[in-house]
């Protein structure tokens, strides 16, 4: 059974002060075994991202199923999900990264990865262990691992947003333009991480602009420009 099934989607959002709805997505379908990566590409504004927010529940979708197959739960349905249930498959099991961190205040880079680790049952000399590990592989100035994430260039923000997601090596993980203001040699750190955690069984699905990134990295694509609720068409799903 697939580790991630999204069938006949849709969400749309309603404009309060004009009283109007506009269809975001519509009749969104494919699905992902265990370890497989699912690339999404389309133009702004083509609904990208309200996909990955709504898997992460960030949204909660008006139409169709999005099943997870997880550890704890089973097979379940994230429109349908409980609060607790949603809130348990974020800190154990779905990661996310943005191109925006938000994260608790007065807390250093350091503190956050450990917190993230520790969220896992690890041991607090492990998570200051494997903490450092990240911090390094991301090449995040040993100078600013304790110091409060609000003084960091975007750069440096997204590089421990995706330091903290991946380091829980989740069983799925969401990546929302992970690589959007990374320079070159950043970008290969997080091509190496996507790797590791693809040869370990996490399955992914991510927004990418930057197609050199992706090639032979996705085993599918998703283009965006063929769903149904952009062009009338049936979705199309490519081989990576």
């Amino acid at each position: 059974m697939a580790m991630l099934r999204v069938k006949d989607f849709g969400k749309r959002f309603t404009i309060h002060h004009l009283d109007k709805t506009r269809q975001a997505v519509d009749d969104i379908n494919f699905s992902l075994e265990q370890g497989e990566f699912l690339g999404i590409v389309g133009k702004s504004g083509s609904g990208k991202s309200t996909i990955l927010k709504s898997i992460y529940r960030t949204y909660r979708p008006d139409t169709g199923s999005i099943i997870y197959n997880s550890a704890r739960y089973g097979f379940i349905d994230l429109m349908h999900a409980m609060e607790r249930e949603v809130l348990y498959l974020r800190k154990h099991e779905i990661g996310y990264v943005s191109q925006f961190l938000n994260v608790m205040p007065r807390t250093t880079a350091r503190e956050l990865v450990e917190k993230a680790i520790l969220e896992m049952g690890a041991t607090e000399a492990t998570a200051k262990v494997e903490a450092e590990k990240a911090l390094a592989h991301f090449e995040l100035d040993q100078k600013l691992w304790d110091n409060y994430p609000n003084t960091f260039s975007g750069g440096e923000k997204l590089r421990l947003n995706i330091a903290m997601a991946t380091v829980k090596k989740p069983r799925l993980l969401l990546l929302d333009e992970p690589t959007a203001s990374l320079d070159h040699q950043s970008k290969i750190k997080v091509r190496e991480i996507i790797e590791k955690l693809k040869a370990s069984g996490t399955t992914l699905v991510g927004i990418f602009h930057d197609i050199e990134f992706m090639d032979g990295l996705c085993d599918h694509v998703f283009d965006m420009q063929f769903s149904k609720g952009c062009t009338g068409k049936e979705g199309v799903i490519h081989e990576g």
